[in-house]
This record gives structure tokens, sequence and C-alpha cells, in this order.
């Protein structure tokens, strides 16, 4: 990525010196079909004009593009040579007037990395479909531009497209005279500008509201996808959502939807979730369900609908002056999409999902060496990169549960209101909201922002329970402790707003709560008072209802509760929170993995939250793998292969708790009689009642099948034949990359590390299936290959694809301290690679190091 970077302080000295009046983009892709011209990528046309002011006059400035080549480059009328001001990313602007016209001509490249304009070629069909995604820092590979997030603007886009297509963008579009013109959008940052266009198969709807004054606010809305998902598209339940979440916002936000329409595109091969265009939102196709999913699916997708529609307020309307702030928009999007899943659609349950999978997302990267403060140090783009973490998302919004639990649901809303209100089309930063939430609290909003945005690392909370001689609680306190990431860091201990909760079990044998105190928890011991003369509790929960975030411990009492009676949790969001401080403690090397896999067996089949069910699979399945001491992995995953398999015999016929356990059952089967059993339900001679093998489980039994060598490359041939769509084509590239070959092992190698023929989705595909757990030895000779090539990758390759391939390939199976050695040498030898790359690898001999004091835990048990 050299000389695509910018750096905070170059943006403020051009934020100082430029504003940006608008934008003209004029885009041809008719390119996009037929035969490729000439060598190098295949390009498209693309004009764009900028005016904009400056304050200095006869300074000089830059605009960012990233382009094979540029035609044509005047300023204020004058023509510039490109090959004197255009040096591959950068067009040198000299001798500025107070008012500037800018006008670029160039050839941009299609993507086939998901930065820039995508362009993807359905297998199945021979359709092209393009689409734009930017964040941080793409819009630049498409058009002209000045690439920060605080040099705002009106855009008005035109594009040229085959005859047969639709094209859409973030205001609404004309097709005139061969050309797709859109309406003038609101001042907006790059990054969020978009524009989607091919055969997309497209539904229409509407959203009206009128508002207590009368007025009337009528929203078209608009959903789409490629022709050949278009069986499976559930547009109904996404327009569902889309209206219940717009309701629910303008209740809550007292600010109308500003974009006008609001268009949702599911798109191939996405690298991310979703992203918030204003009008214009894409999200991944993988959204498009097809086959049977488990209603956690549902409320993923739904929490994602909510998530970026709480952006066009949060993000768009009012945006982050610069990446150090991204958590302004991200962390509140993140709360907001649980907040309105509960409040307005029928996913009641969000908080608990927020609390396991949310949230282990957060306490994972919060223990990482590359933690951060939700407010970040973004040095630069590199780093704006690697900052969409768990901590930006997941933790912020931890925080800012922990906030309303502060401050009050009210006064927090009241705050945002006027943030929008006070922000609406500017740009934030950290004291702007501060500041709002001050006035509507009356809190001291900076000791608790330097508590909670401003420090980094997780705390944990354990209670201490002091017993009377008549069996009641003499004293109950709260310890608190504060992680120390690093040795350099100062370990920070927090104000937390906590409930804690006491359980017994009923004479029925149910394990409920019978008292509750709500307490702030200050320093390292805080009494709680009014627990003081319970009855003895068998099971005390620190953080209950799940208001703070902190890993939860027990005491000796308590966790030997557990161990027994799990299951008797009548709570769901307690059990949750159990299982989810008990996964904590595997991965602290305070529990051993064999002790969790046996909690997992004894009481999962009895869970009730299918989201909680799928997430102890998950963690499960990386334990056995991980954490699990090298001589008791064999008879682990026997043990959980057999309990799978007895827990889908055993499940409802045709519920969704016999579709997780199938799942489960296919990550860990590795015995023979257990590969029989998946060859059987694929072949129809094994039926378990109610268990429909769709065309998305077939590839689930394929995988382990493949990985342990059952079968070849002539029937995953023949079951692309079957399902010759781009699902199906990644499904397939996955499969063929597990097979235990030495030949097959180092033509994926070559295929994602020495060549960049693959796609995005491709290269995904081809990483997860080259490391497989069964094949440990085979993959002895890469940990060499790995660390020669990361560099030259990292250098050569888009920072997605460089990513993807530092964190896949990393050889975390051969998990020895040989490896770790072989990291630290190359952490030695390279203190000057780039700092976003450096983190990446720290990361990884993290999680190394992390599972090698697992192990050592899981072998002394």
């Amino acid at each position: 990525m050299p000389g695509e970077n910018l750096t905070r302080d170059e943006a403020r000295e051009r934020a100082a010196l430029l504003s940006v009046d608008g934008y003209e983009v004029s885009l041809d892709v008719r390119s996009a079909v037929g035969e490729a011209q000439g060598e190098g990528p295949r390009t498209f046309r693309s004009v764009t004009t900028i005016r904009f002011r400056c304050n200095e006059p006869g300074a000089s400035s830059f605009a960012d593009l990233i382009a094979p080549s540029v035609t044509a480059v005047s300023l204020n009328g004058r023509d510039l040579d490109p090959s004197e001001v255009f040096d591959g990313s950068r067009i040198a602007l000299e001798d500025l007037a107070a008012d500037n016209e800018l006008v670029v001509d160039a050839r941009c490249a299609y993507s086939r990395t998901g930065e820039g304009l995508h362009r993807f070629v359905d297998p199945e069909d021979g359709e092209v479909y393009l689409y734009t995604q930017y964040e941080p820092a793409d819009s630049r590979r498409v058009f002209a531009c000045f690439e920060q997030p605080d040099l705002k603007a009106p855009f008005r886009f035109e594009v040229r497209a085959p005859e047969e297509w639709t094209v859409w963008s973030n205001g609404a579009g004309e097709l005139a005279d061969g050309v797709w013109r859109f309406a003038e959008t609101k001042p907006i940052s790059t990054y969020i500008t978009c524009v989607v266009a091919g055969p997309y198969h497209y539904v229409t709807d509407s959203y009206q509201r009128v508002f207590e004054d009368g007025t009337r606010l009528e929203i078209p809305l608009g959903a789409m996808c490629r022709k050949g998902l278009a069986p499976h598209f559930d547009a109904d339940d996404v327009f569902l959502v889309t209206k219940q979440g717009l309701d629910f916002f303008h209740d809550h936000f007292d600010y109308p939807y500003p974009f006008g329409k609001y268009d949702q595109a599911f798109v191939p091969e996405y690298n991310l979730g979703a992203m918030e265009n204003p009008g214009m939102v894409t999200f991944r196709e993988e959204y498009i369900f097809r086959g049977k999913v488990t209603r956690a699916s549902y409320e993923g997708r739904a929490n994602t609908i909510l998530h970026e529609m709480a952006h066009m307020w949060f993000g768009d309307l009012v945006t982050m002056e610069w990446w150090d702030d991204l958590w302004l928009k991200e962390s509140f999007a993140d709360f907001m999409g649980a907040f309105a899943n509960v409040g307005a659609t029928r996913f009641k349950d969000a908080w608990i999902t927020f609390a396991n999978r949310r949230k282990a997302w957060a306490y994972r990267a919060d223990q990482l060496p590359s933690t951060h403060p939700i407010t970040a140090d973004i040095r630069d783009l590199e780093d704006a990169k690697l900052n969409f973490d768990g901590i930006t998302y997941a933790k912020g919004a931890s925080a800012l549960k922990q906030l309303v639990a502060y401050v009050g649901q009210d006064a927090f809303l009241e705050g945002a209101r006027r943030y929008f209100k006070r922000h609406a089309y500017g740009n934030t930063r950290l004291g702007d909201l501060l500041s709002v939430l001050e006035e509507t609290s009356g809190r001291d909003m900076a000791a608790w922002s330097r508590s909670w945005l401003q420090t980094a690392g997780v705390n944990s909370l354990t209670p201490q329970v002091l017993l009377s001689a008549e069996g009641r609680v003499d004293e109950l306190a709260v310890v608190q402790e504060a992680a120390a990431t690093t040795p350099a860091d100062h370990p920070q201990l927090r104000p937390h707003r906590v409930a804690v909760g006491l359980y017994r079990r009923t004479a029925e044998g149910a394990l409920e709560r019978y008292a509750r105190a709500e307490v702030d928890v200050e320093g390292p011991r805080t009494v709680v008072a009014e627990l003081a003369g319970a009855e003895a509790p068998e099971l005390v929960l620190v953080n209950d209802d799940d208001l703070t975030y902190c890993k939860t411990r027990f005491d000796a009492t308590s966790l030997e509760t557990l161990r027994e009676h799990l299951g008797a949790l009548t709570d769901p969001l307690a059990r949750a929170l159990c299982w989810s401080a008990l996964w904590n403690m595997t991965r602290d090397a305070l529990l051993p993995t064999r002790d969790f896999a046996a909690l997992v067996l004894r009481f999962a089949g009895r869970e009730s939250d299918i989201g909680v069910l799928q997430m102890l699979h998950a963690w499960t399945g990386a334990a056995l793998v991980h954490y699990a001491a090298p001589e008791w992995r064999e008879a682990g995953g026997r043990l959980l292969a057999e309990g799978a398999l007895r827990e889908l015999r055993d499940a409802a016929p045709g519920s969704e708790q016999q579709l997780a356990w199938a799942r489960f059952f296919a990550s860990v089967a590795a015995e023979e009689a257990d590969l029989a059993v998946l060859r059987g339900l694929l072949e129809g001679t094994e039926k378990i009642d109610g268990l429909e093998v769709d065309q998305e489980l077939r590839w689930t039994f394929l995988a382990p099948l493949s990985a342990h060598g059952a079968v070849d490359g002539s029937v995953l041939a023949a079951e692309l034949a079957r399902d010759d769509t781009a699902s199906g084509k990644r499904h397939q590239v996955r499969c063929l990359a597990s097979r235990p070959s030495d030949v097959v092992k180092a033509q994926a190698w070559a295929q994602v590390v020495e060549s960049d023929k693959l796609s995005n989705a491709l290269v995904e595909a081809t990483i997860a299936g080259f490391a497989q757990p069964s094949q440990r030895e085979l993959l002895a000779p890469y940990t060499e290959k790995y660390f020669a090539a990361i560099e030259r990758v990292w250098a050569e390759r888009s920072i997605q694809i460089g990513m993807d391939v530092v964190r896949g390939l990393f050889p975390s199976l051969r998990d020895s301290q040989d490896t770790l050695d072989a990291t630290d040498a190359w952490l030695s030898a390279h203190e000057d690679a780039a700092p976003a790359l450096r983190r990446l690898v720290l990361e990884a001999r993290d999680d190394l190091a992390r599972a090698l004091r697992a192990q050592a835990c899981d072998g002394g048990a």
C-alpha cells in the first residue's frame, strides 16, 4: 500500500485550508460487460468536478485518486500535465485561488477485493453486478476527491451503464438519454457515497408517518439482490424490520429521516456485514438465507438492519471529524441495534445475544496487546482500517449501556436529540457528545469518559461472601481487579453500576433469584450493604442483568453450584451471563477445557435460547482446537461428537435445536463412524426424523468429509454441478483447499500468497479451507514460509487482502513454543515494519500464547 496512506496531521492541515462546496461525478461503467480491452486491469471512465474554497490563496494542497491512469486534469481552467501532478494516489494542487474548480478525467480500475467499485460475474448465469464499498478511504478508487470525513459536501452522480441495467445511488435516480442522473445529496462524507448497478432483482415498498404538527413523511423503500438469489429473498421481512426501525428511531430521535429514499442492497463478495451509505445501504448477501437457519440468524439480520439505520443519524447526519472518534458512530449503532431490536421487533431477547456474542468479541479484543481506549489514537488510514474492532463496536456499546444505567435512559436519549440538532450535517469530536450529555443528565461526564472511553482493558469483578453462624449473609463485597494488558500499562479500576443477584434452588430444583441489589462499585472492594442478612446464596452473580462491561468471576460455592445445576437456572439472561463467565475462565486458563466441554455436554441440551446454544457450540469447538491439552484432544473430540450426535437424535424433529446440533456434530466429526453418518445423511441412506438436508447443510457435511479425506475432488465437482451458484463455488473452493494432501496445500498457498488472481471471496474461502485442525503435521512447512512472505504481501496487496492473509494464514495450529519463538524472532527483526502489520502479528502471537497457557491448565486437570 505504498503512497496510499493519509495521516491525521495531513488531514487536519487540509481541513484547515479547504472547504468543499460540491462534487459532480460522472461514471461510465459500460466497460463492465463484454471482453476486457488490452492488458492490465479492466477500467471505467471517471470524470469528477470539485468546487472548493481555499482560505489561503496561493497555498498548495492535494486531491486523492487511486487509478491506473489519468487522462486530463484542469484547475481553474488551467490544464495540468497528469504525468507531473499525479503520482498514483495523489494529485498535486498548487497556487490555489480563493474559489477553485478541479476537473479530473481518469481511468479507474474495477475491484476484485471488495474495495472501491467491485465487479462480480455470477457463475450461475454470467450476469455482471457492481457495487461500491469505501470505508474508510476507497472512494478515491472511483473518483477524485478529498478523502477525509470532515470535508463534507453535496454530491451529484451520473452513470452510463449497459442498457438492460438499473443503477442506484444515494439520491433518487432517473434514466434519460441513456444516462442515470441522481438527485443532489445533502452534505455528506466521501466514504458514504455509493453506486450500485446491474440487473439486480428489485422490490419496493414505502414508509409513511404523520408527525404531531401534521407534517407527513413518506420514504420510498427498496430492497435488492442478485437474480439468482431472488427465489430465497424474503423482502417482506426486511421491510417489516425496516419500518419497525423507522418508527422506533422517529419516536426516540425527534429528527425526521433526512436522506429521502431508503434502499437496501444485498451484494456479493462483500467484506463487511453492511455499510450505512445514506439512502443506499449495502449488506453482505449471506443475509439472504438459501437454506433453513435458526431464529438467531434472523435476529442477527434485524440487528444489522437497525445498526445501519441508526447510522443515518449517528455517522451520516453527524460524522466524526477523524477516525479517532470512529466510536462516536459505531458504538452508538451497535448499542442501538440491540436497543431497537428489543424495543421495536419480535426479537425481545436481543440483550441476551448482546451479552453473549457481541461482548465476547469485545472481551477478546480488550485483552490483546493491541487493546486501545474506545477513543483511539488513529495516526493514519492503516490504523483506521484495523480499528473496526470489538472495542470500537461492542465495548463501546457496552460502555453506552453502562452510561444508560448511570445517567438514565431519558437523559441519554435527550442528549442524542440535542446532539443531532446541534451538529446536523457537521463533524464532531468526543467533547461535543459529552457536553450535551452533561446538560441532560447533570452528571460529570469528564470523569466517566476518563474511566470508560479513554482507558483500555477489562476489569474482573468477584464476589466475596462472609456468612454468619446462622447461615445468613454477614457481608457481601465485590472485589474489582484490573487486567494488566501489557507490562507498560497502568491498571485501571473503573466505576461500575452493577446489579448483584443472589440465587438458590427452589423445592422443585429450579435455580432462581431471591434477592437483588444495585450498587456503584468503586475501587478495589465495595461492600453491598443492602444484601446483609439475606439467606445464604448458592450462586452470586455480580453483573446480573448485564449492566456493566466486566469479566464476571465466581466464588467457590457459586462455581460448584454451576458445575452441578447450571441447567436449572431459569432466567435465560442469567444463564447466558454464567456461560460467558465460564468461557472467559477457560480462555484465561482458570477452568480446564475438558471441564468447560463437560458442562456443555451436560447442560447445553437444555438451553432454550438458540443464539446462546450456537455460541456454546462455537466456543466449544474453538476450545477443542486451541485450548485442549494435545494428549486429550482426540478423546475430547470423540466425547463431543458422541454428545452432539446424541443431542441431534434426541432433539425435537424439525426444530432449530436439531439443526444447530447437526451443524455442531459435523464440526467435530472425525472418527470413521461419525463420518459415515454424515455420508449417509448426504446420500439419503441415513435418516434423522425432521432433519431436512438442504443445499447449505449438504456443504456443511461435506466440509469435514473433505478435510478427513473421505471424499475426493470428483464428489466436490458433482456437488458444484448440483449447486452451480456463487455460494456453491465458495463452498467448493473451501472444501478443495481442506483436503489432506501436500499438493493441495501447496496449490492453495500459491493461489493466495503468490498470486492475486482470486477475488476477495475466494481468497477467504481458500484460507478457511487451508488450515484444518486434523492436519497439524501437514502444515509444518508453512510456518517459515509465512514469516518469509507477510511483509511482501502487505506491501503488494490491498489492505483488505493483506489483513485476510496475515490473520488467516498465521500458523496458530502449530501451537508450540517453537512457533512462539519464530513469531518473536520475526517481530524482533522487523521493528520497522508497517505498524498495522506488526499489530496483526502481535495479536496472533497473543492468541497463541493464550492457547499454550490454556493447554497447560487443561493438561494439569
